[in-house]
């Protein structure tokens, strides 16, 4: 879960939070740069758990063999201990690396139309397509100043649901263009940092998700040098900004976001208790007012913990849930189990399978929520991603698919 920390190491580990929605921080690391405390983490998960560089991938795979509805995209080590990309097959085995870059990789999103790559190495943006091939820079953010990180650190890469658009963040919010290749930035404001002297973001914007429309662009906007964080709605078309209001921004920014299918709301679920407050809301996307459908306290000294909220196309809402005492202030990680509701979060509430998941780092549902992947921290000091197993909402067996991965997502 995220947290929020002072100056400027303890932001820069936070921006890395931030810019995975909801990645868990990790350990080490230079904190010059974004990238760079992405492959330390990563460092870290490969000496639990290696994973090879897998086989050769198929042209298509079997309906008959199919075990995932589209091909998986993860992070985990090379060889040679750098933080690299990998893609897995339908047939929830064959896995080969997408990236093989000399310093490993940050951030990065796929193409939901064509399963292409943006990402960030070396403080570029780049693009290369499902199969390793055709590697080419889309933007250079030039060398980090590490006395001025804030306006020198590329991150953030976000494709739009046509796949023509690629948002990130570099002195604003950018937004580039693949089919004429210009970059424009939407959103931007420099001023003198209050430390250098020098030009630097005094608000920097780091894109989320888009709407499933593609109108609409959930960001988080970061005050350098202050612990001002808070979640907003970028519109594409009208260009105005829609913050989430009703609650603690910096709570809603820091939780798991879903949105709707029609791209009408937005679910935010927190099982963090401490530094930010645990609860379920769902957010009007229209005008950012936020309604808590499950309250952080549920009374008697416990909290309700949320977790990764999915509104299915089944009509319910399935997250993760439990309640727990907070007896020294602070819950983080805590045992939560699969839970599914009516829309409303509260109502028809089922347990849909018996195990408690400790160590969550990460979750990504099916589409049509009829399984979630969870990537489970082995140990306590664990903080990114884990070992990746498959849960059929509907009780059936559980199927381990890789010892370690990181940073899930679906491709076409």
């Amino acid at each position: 879960m995220n947290k929020r920390f002072r100056p400027v190491v303890a932001f820069l580990i936070l921006t890395i939070a931030i810019m995975a929605c909801a990645l868990p921080l990790g350990e080490g690391g230079d904190p010059s740069t974004p990238d760079q405390v992405a492959t330390a983490v990563a460092l870290t998960m490969q000496a639990l758990t290696p994973v090879g560089d897998g086989g050769t991938t198929p042209t298509s795979v079997p309906v008959e063999t199919r075990l995932l509805p589209h091909t998986l995209y993860f992070v985990n080590n090379d060889g040679a201990g750098m933080a690299q990309i990998f893609r897995m097959e339908r047939d929830g085995e064959t896995t080969q690396p997408v990236t093989a870059e000399p310093g490993g990789v940050g951030n990065y999103d796929v193409s939901p139309i064509d399963g292409s790559v943006a990402y960030v190495a070396n403080n570029q943006l780049l693009l290369i397509n499902a199969d390793g091939s055709g590697r080419r820079m889309l933007a250079d953010g030039g060398a980090i100043d590490p006395n001025n990180p804030f306006a020198t650190s590329l991150s953030s890469p976000v494709f739009s649901p046509d796949g023509q658009t690629i948002a990130y963040s570099y002195r604003g919010l950018v937004l580039y263009n693949l089919s004429t290749g210009a970059s424009n930035i939407v959103l931007q404001e420099i001023g003198p940092d209050p430390i250098t002297g020098t030009d630097a973001p005094l608000r920097m914007f780091f894109p989320q998700t888009y709407s499933p429309d593609g109108t609409r662009l959930l960001i988080t906007i970061a005050i350098p040098y202050s612990d001002g964080f808070s979640a907003n709605i970028y519109n594409i078309a009208s260009t105005a900004l829609t913050p989430l209001t009703g609650g603690d921004g910096a709570r809603l920014c820091c939780g798991q976001q879903a949105w709707t299918a029609d791209g009408s709301a937005l679910y935010v679920g927190s099982s963090t208790v401490g530094m930010f407050g645990s609860g379920l809301w769902r957010v009007d996307a229209n005008t950012g007012s936020t309604t808590a459908l499950i309250p952080g306290e549920a009374g008697g000294g416990a909290y309700n913990l949320i977790a990764y909220p999915y509104p299915a196309p089944d009509g319910n809402l399935y997250f993760f849930y439990n309640t727990a005492l907070n007896p020294e202030g602070i819950i983080d990680r805590p045992p939560l189990q699969i839970v599914r509701t009516f829309i409303d979060g509260v109502s028809g509430r089922s347990i849909l399978r018996p195990e408690n998941f400790s160590l969550l780092n990460e979750a990504l549902w099916a589409p049509d929520a009829s399984f979630v992947l969870t990537a489970t921290a082995p140990i306590q000091d664990v903080r990114e991603g884990g070992i990746l197993e498959l849960y059929y909402t509907d009780g059936r067996p559980v199927i381990q698919l890789l010892d370690f991965a990181s940073d899930l997502k679906w491709g076409p």
